[in-house]
């Protein structure tokens, strides 16, 4: 079988390439994606493309296997930058990340492989593909809990995990770790890459402020007293403690979380204390639901997840997109993703698009 591993220059998909390497049954080469640069209008500094390719280069000529190099640039700007600016003018907060899995990795990059004679791609995520007697395909959650990012693949099609490997998914962090050392990889110590997908770690303000004009406004309280200002609304999610100012604080002032924003005002609401009742809600309404295996029966119990890193939450999926939390969930924010789970099994997700707050 002719595998493509899309390798990134870190040590997970290092590894993925390695342990595929010693399958004698199977015929490998890597894919690296170049999806930004130097030249791009909002770099600050941080790009790391072509220390991520030679990295890359050395683990595939260490494994003796072909490295090709894509340029997706154009498509990751298009398809995922795009539409990440445009939430946030909307006053909405993103997930680029699930929406570059959706777009990139499985589809532009799987099409290119494919393209090259993959039958099949491999990456380092930590999350496994399971395929029942009925012949369709079940995503299910990584092993290691603290490292599984089922969650960013929650919107893969049949298609995409019909024709996706991920190696990794049996393994924990420190297994990987210790793989590395064992293949000696040029990449076995090498952190982890942070921040937003493929662009790295930026302040998010000032990146954005590249594109969205600052438009100074009010920071008010949840009675709607002036109480400080910001640079732009748009800049803000919920529960968010940094990044404007309060006027006339005292030593016995708690921080202001971020509890609402307004972009047609260009109001941003805050709550004193990070367990203020104004950042908790237990219901929300969701929209653009994607479900990986089939629709299930309404009303439906299950467990979800509204950021990644947080345990699963109970709650009740309603047929008009009402979901209802056994718990009251802190900062739900509007278009950030909802991660539907049975078990380990990842069902599928929607966009969240408002919660139940009132004031």
């Amino acid at each position: 079988m002719k595998i493509a591993v899309a390798m990134s220059g870190g040590v997970d998909s290092s590894v993925t390439a390695a342990l595929l390497h010693q399958e004698k049954s199977t015929d490998i080469f890597g894919i690296f994606m170049k999806n930004w640069s130097e030249q791009a209008e909002e770099d600050m500094g941080n790009c790391t493309w072509i220390n991520d390719r030679r990295d890359a280069l050395a683990v595939a000529a260490h494994l003796h296997m072909p490295l090709k190099t894509v340029d997706f640039e154009k498509e990751y700007r298009d398809q995922v930058l795009e539409y990440f600016y445009r939430e946030y003018a909307a006053g909405r907060t993103p997930n680029p990340d699930i929406l570059c899995n959706k777009l990139i990795k499985f589809d532009a990059l799987l099409k290119y492989a494919e393209n090259l004679g993959a039958e099949k791609i491999a990456t380092g995520h930590y999350a496994r593909v399971s395929k029942l007697k009925d012949g369709r395909f079940h995503l299910l959650k990584g092993k290691d809990n603290s490292k599984d990012q089922s969650y960013f693949l929650c919107q893969l099609t049949q298609g995409q995990l019909s024709k996706t490997l991920f190696p990794l998914g049996e393994l924990t962090k420190t297994e990987v770790r210790k793989l590395a050392q064992k293949f000696n990889l040029p990449t076995a110590d090498k952190k982890d890459s942070q921040g937003i997908c493929f662009i790295g770690k930026v302040q998010l303000q000032d990146f954005l402020h590249v594109r969205l004009a600052t438009k100074p406004g009010d920071v008010i309280n949840t009675t709607g007293t002036i109480i400080g200002s910001h640079t732009g609304a748009y800049a803000y999610t919920i529960g968010q403690r940094h990044g404007f100012r309060i006027d006339k604080k005292t030593p016995e002032s708690k921080p202001w979380f971020v509890v609402r924003t307004d972009v047609t005002d260009n109001t941003v609401t805050v709550a004193e204390g990070e367990d203020n009742p104004a950042l908790f809600h237990d219901e929300l309404h969701a929209s653009h639901f994607h479900w990986i295996v089939e629709q299930p029966n309404f009303p439906c119990k299950c467990s979800a997840k509204i950021r990644y890193r947080q345990l699963d939450q109970d709650c009740t999926i309603f047929a008009d997109g009402h979901i209802e939390f056994a718990k009251p969930q802190r900062a739900i924010t509007p278009g950030q993703s909802i991660v539907f789970y049975q078990s380990d099994e990842c069902l599928g997700s929607a966009t969240i698009e408002n919660s139940s707050a009132e004031f």
